[in-house]
């Protein structure tokens, strides 16, 4: 029996990785005829320690998701995904890709971007994909390879990340 998924989750933030993992999940929700739900997770946390918060900070890094979004989505429908929609989210990324948009949207699978940290960058900070692995209730697919199964230069990542 070949496995087919439903509902596909893809987290992207704008890094190479995430990026990559976009790709891949066009193709997978294509190849499914899946639902396709992109997700931008504003981490509201680095916020809080700005002694002079504000608000406008915020609108404008929610107003750039949305640019993004709303490009990932016409390229999936121009691929050929015919149920694709995308939210913003605000708190912990590990939390609310791993547990709370699952569970909400009855994911089945995860499609995310390796990590682009290093051991002691993982150690200290924690990486979401890492999280994410342990701890969805779902399959998760940790994407690696671009396209054509290369496998992503670390380097690449880093500068595309900074």
């Amino acid at each position: 029996m070949i496995q087919e998924y439903n509902n596909i989750l893809v987290p992207v933030d704008g890094s190479y990785g995430a990026e990559l993992a976009f790709q891949k999940s066009v193709a997978v929700a294509k190849r499914n005829d899946a639902h396709l739900h992109i997700v931008h997770v504003i981490d509201t946390r680095a916020f809080q320690e700005i002694s002079s918060f504000d608000t406008s900070i915020v609108t404008d890094i929610s107003d750039k998701a949305k640019s993004n979004l709303d490009k990932y989505t016409q390229e999936a429908k121009d691929a050929g995904v015919k149920n694709v929609d995308y939210s913003i989210e605000y708190g912990s990324p590990k939390t609310i890709i791993a547990k709370d948009l699952t569970k909400e949207l009855n994911i089945d699978l995860i499609m995310i971007g390796a990590t682009g940290l290093n051991a002691v960058e993982r150690l200290l900070i924690g990486s979401v994909t890492e999280y994410v692995t342990r701890n969805a209730t779902c399959d998760v697919l940790v994407v690696r390879t671009n396209l054509k199964n290369q496998l992503i230069d670390s380097k690449k990542i880093k500068n595309k990340n900074h």
